[in-house]
């Protein structure tokens, strides 16, 4: 077994993997290999590349995104919480007849909705992405391996992390030799790399 891991250029195998990585000659191969990935049951895995690669969600099954309904929810929050708030002030706290208009005038409280609604609607944006990106992390495997720097320039990656189901130390970078991938790598911690 080591002579074939040796072959597509890994060393001994390590159980304390926190996953592997593998190159990809561009985005035609990668966009493949990450239909392969999700055809063969892999669940826990991320393609890596310069720029978005049209297809990609599609190939990789991903769902749509829900931050467009978190944004829609909290930008509703602002706008009625801001008309909420002019309301209670001008007709409940403390109300004063201002030129025979009445207590809640709507068309004099639309500019401060709207501008709260706005601001709800980037506070969601922001702090659901962090949410669903599952931000912050300050660290990720695919950060043990000296090659990934490529990523900002001309590289074309796939991750598969040993939290997958279907990884295996020696099955995984097999399979990924198979379909294309090169300089494949076992991520592991720097004071466990051999």
């Amino acid at each position: 077994m080591d002579y074939l891991l040796e072959s597509i250029g890994l060393k001994k195998p390590h159980a304390g993997a926190k996953g592997v990585l593998a190159e990809f000659d561009g985005p035609g191969p990668l966009l493949a290999a990450a239909r392969k990935l999700h055809e063969r049951g892999f669940t826990r895995y991320d393609s890596h590349s310069p720029f978005p690669i049209h297809g990609m969600d599609d190939a990789m099954a991903l769902p749509p995104s829900r931050l467009g309904w978190v944004v829609f929810l909290a930008a509703c929050l602002g706008g009625g919480g801001g008309l909420l708030l002019e309301w209670f002030v001008s007709a409940v706290d403390y109300p004063v007849i201002i030129s025979g208009k009445p207590f809640f005038s709507l068309p004099a409280f639309i500019p401060v909705a709207f501008e709260l609604t706005i601001l709800g609607a980037a506070f969601g944006a922001v702090f659901g992405m962090f949410a669903f990106n599952q931000l912050p992390r300050f660290h990720h495997p695919v950060f043990y391996s000296d090659r990934f720097g490529k990523i900002t320039d001309d590289g074309f990656f796939i991750s598969i992390e040993s939290s997958d189901p279907l990884f295996s130390v020696t099955n995984t970078p097999e399979y990924l030799n198979s379909i294309g991938g090169k300089n494949i790598e076992l991520l592991h911690p720097d004071d466990e790399k051999e």
